[in-house]
């Protein structure tokens, strides 16, 4: 049991590290801001969720459970997605004119440039 438990946790800090170091060489490589806002978003968050796998595995197996790790995975996992939105909206905001989008299919058109409709009662 420890034995597979140990190559566990060395898998999952092998793969975390591939991750984590793809996810950093895509940000030093990439050209532009839209581009280098997948590395550390996709890459990166995955690098550093299997090293919070690997420290959940050796604490099971030394018998201390703890609800660290999940609090943190499930941070990190809420916020990337959030960061990774606020970066793209202050990309287009600073880089990209309101002709050079696509039409918006929503109601409220892109949330950089439109202003909400106004109500029926304003006439």
């Amino acid at each position: 049991m420890d034995f597979l438990a140990d190559l566990l946790i060395a898998a999952a800090l092998v793969i975390s590290g591939v991750f984590g170091f793809v996810g950093s060489y895509g940000l030093i490589k990439l050209k532009d801001t839209v581009q280098r806002l997948h590395a550390p978003t996709k890459a990166t968050t995955l690098g550093v969720g299997g090293v919070l796998v690997a420290s959940m595995i050796y604490f099971a197996k030394t018998g201390y459970v703890s609800v660290h790790e999940l609090l943190i995975t499930l941070f990190l996992f809420l916020t990337a997605p959030i960061t990774a939105n606020f970066i793209a909206k202050t990309y287009m905001a600073r880089n990209m004119a309101k002709k050079e989008l696509p039409d918006s299919t929503g109601d409220y058109g892109w949330s950089v440039y439109d202003d909400p409709p106004q109500s029926k009662q304003d006439g």
